[in-house]
C-alpha cells in the first residue's frame, strides 16, 4: 500500500508537469515504477499516457505544428520495432539500469542542448530515438523536447502531446500483438487514473501562472537525481 501510495503521488506530480510544459510524465514516473512496481513499466505508463496526451493536445490544438507531426511519427513508427526487441531481449535488472541511463543522459542532452531550428531529418531522428524509448522503457518524451525546446510553449505542449498519442497508440499495438499487454497492465493503468486526473486538474491553473523554464528545471533535476539512484540499485547485485 505504501508503495502504491508512493507512484499514486507520482503520478499526481508528473500529470501536473506534463500539463504545464508538454513532457516529463515518464521521466518522473518510470524510474519510480521499475524500483517500486516495475510491472508497470512500460505498459500501464504507456496507457495512463493517452488520455494524458489527448487532453493536453484537445486544449492547445490550435498551435498544432503537423508538418514535424508527420515526420516525427515516421520515425517513431521504426523505432518502436527496436525499443520492443530491446525489451524482450534484456532482463529486469538490465532494463531498469537502461531506464536510469536512458533518464540521466536524456535530462541532460535536454538541459544542455544549444538553439538550433530543426530540419525534417532531425524530426525523423527524434521520431526514432522516441519509438525505442518511449516502447522499452515508458521514457520518450527528451528527444521531443529536443526539437521543440525553442519553439513557443503552446505549439511544443500540443505538438509534442499530439506525438506522443499516436505513438503510444502504436506501442500499445505492438505490445499487445507481442502478449505484452494483458489485465494486469490495463488494470494497474486504471487503478492510477484518479491520481492522473487530478495532476491534470491542477495542470491548467500551473501553466498559467508559472514560470515553465523553473518548472522544466525542477523536472531535470529529479530525473538525473531519481535515474542515478535506479542505476545504483540495478548495478547492487553485481558486486
Amino acid at each position: 500500500m505504501i508503495g502504491l501510495l508512493v507512484i499514486a503521488i507520482a503520478v499526481t506530480l508528473a500529470a501536473l508537469i506534463q500539463g504545464a510544459i508538454g513532457v516529463g510524465f515518464a521521466l518522473i514516473v518510470a524510474p519510480i515504477a521499475a524500483v517500486i512496481w516495475p510491472a508497470l513499466l512500460p505498459s500501464a505508463i504507456l496507457i495512463l499516457m493517452l488520455p494524458l496526451n489527448a487532453f493536453v493536445a484537445w486544449r492547445e490544438r490550435s498551435h498544432f505544428d503537423l508538418r514535424s507531426v508527420s515526420w516525427i511519427t515516421a520515425g517513431r513508427f521504426a523505432g518502436t520495432f527496436v525499443g520492443f526487441w530491446i525489451l524482450v531481449a534484456v532482463t529486469t535488472s538490465m532494463l531498469n539500469l537502461v531506464v536510469g541511463v536512458t533518464t540521466i543522459l536524456a535530462a541532460l542532452a535536454t538541459k544542455l542542448a544549444p538553439k538550433f531550428t530543426p530540419s525534417p531529418s532531425a524530426y525523423v531522428g527524434a521520431g526514432l530515438i522516441t519509438g525505442v524509448t518511449e516502447t522499452a522503457t515508458g521514457i520518450g518524451g527528451p528527444p521531443l523536447a529536443l526539437v521543440y525546446q525553442h519553439h513557443p510553449a503552446p505549439t511544443l505542449r500540443s505538438t509534442i502531446a499530439l506525438c506522443f498519442l499516436l505513438g503510444e497508440i502504436f506501442s500499445l499495438a505492438v505490445l499487445a500483438m507481442k502478449g505484452r499487454l494483458g489485465l494486469a497492465e490495463c488494470g494497474a493503468g486504471l487503478a492510477l487514473m484518479v491520481p492522473l486526473v487530478l495532476g491534470l486538474a491542477v495542470s491548467g491553473w500551473v501553466h498559467r501562472r508559472l514560470s515553465a523554464e523553473r518548472l522544466r528545471d525542477a523536472l531535470l533535476i529529479f530525473a538525473v537525481v531519481s535515474g542515478a539512484v535506479l542505476i545504483v540499485q540495478s548495478a547492487a547485485p553485481y558486486f
